[in-house]
């Protein structure tokens, strides 16, 4: 008897042994595969599927063991693809707006020791400075988004929700300010018309605000002054005059652009002058037109920061559904 009790406890390789519990064995939990477990949760309804960490010991120990699963709703993929589609539309454009402005300041060699101090004067400086960071700020939203990358996306939230904020102070301060505002604004245009005929893109933009406000210089068309071109002690022929886009009647007959309207027409008085020029600065000018238009400008501003909190809100939904898909998977 002995002998076979013996024989019984030694493991021969052909020998299975039992490992189910039994009456008599330890209750151990048996080990299953992932295999196992998902034929088991195929099982499960859905509620439970979905259901938190608490869920199943709530509803009894039947379901304790069994591992609750998250899955990303139509909304949440829906808003996950919107993210993507719309960062990529904005990066390429600020990609765009970037290439734009390193060709342009190529192209007038703007980097060039002798024109390097004026550099920030340059417009093509500003779309420079916005592409880049707009291409990196969507470019890092709607890679986040596609590989679901928690660290893009929280930098993206953070990045945007600095943006919208700076965009509100900066409309605070810059109604708070007028004056302030106005200044600067005039210190801008009294710079883009010292250098009117060395930059073509600040030349552009000032022809195009006087011809389209119709006025002449930042206060007053005296102010062209200050140009070294149209100063009066000049030796050309543009001495003491000013921009054909001051006239106010810039097409001599009608079909033919006069570019010597102006010319010389500082050396008459006021009265005579202002039968050739328009003698009001652009500054007045531009306050009228910021009168006439601030329900315009108001219902774009409110828009834009508006779309940019709806982002905001998607990518912390997104935020969350990527963290619980993850815990629970």
């Amino acid at each position: 008897m002995r002998r076979h009790d013996m024989m019984k406890r030694i493991l021969w390789p052909w020998s299975r042994r039992d490992t189910l519990p039994n009456e008599s064995s330890p209750l151990i939990p048996k080990v299953s595969s992932a295999k196992e477990d998902a034929e088991e949760l195929v099982d499960v309804p859905a509620d439970i599927h979905q259901a938190g960490p608490n869920r199943g010991r709530e509803d009894g120990p039947v379901f304790a063991g069994i591992r609750p699963h998250y899955r990303y709703s139509f909304m949440d993929y829906f808003l996950k693809y919107l993210l993507i589609l719309s960062n990529l539309v904005f990066t390429v454009l600020s990609l765009m707006a970037l290439v734009l402005g390193m060709w342009g300041l190529i192209s007038k060699q703007s980097f060039a020791q002798e024109k390097i101090g004026s550099i920030g004067t340059d417009p093509m400086l500003v779309f420079l400075t916005v592409g880049s960071a707009l291409s990196l700020l969507c470019l890092s939203g709607c890679v986040g988004a596609l590989r679901e990358n928690r660290t893009l996306l929280k930098l993206f939230s953070a990045a945007l929700l600095a943006l919208i904020t700076a965009q509100v102070v900066a409309a605070i301060v810059a109604y708070s300010l007028q004056d302030r505002v106005v200044g600067y604004l005039r210190s801008g245009m009294l710079a883009a018309m010292v250098r009117y005929q060395d930059d073509l893109d600040l030349r552009f933009i000032t022809d195009e605000i006087q011809s389209n406000l119709q006025c002449c210089g930042a206060d007053n068309y005296r102010d062209w002054e200050l140009n070294i071109y149209y100063n009066c002690s000049a030796p050309g022929v543009l001495a003491c005059g000013v921009p054909a886009t001051c006239c106010v009647e810039p097409l001599g007959n009608g079909t033919v652009w006069n570019s010597q309207c102006g010319l010389g027409v500082r050396l008459l008085d006021e009265f005579s002058a202002q039968s050739v020029i328009f003698l009001a600065g652009c500054l007045g000018g531009v306050s009228r037109w910021i009168e006439q238009h601030e329900g315009l400008i108001g219902t774009v501003a409110i828009v834009v920061v508006g779309v940019q909190i709806l982002t905001l809100f998607i990518s912390t939904r997104l935020l969350e559904s990527i963290r619980w898909h993850k815990v629970y998977t």
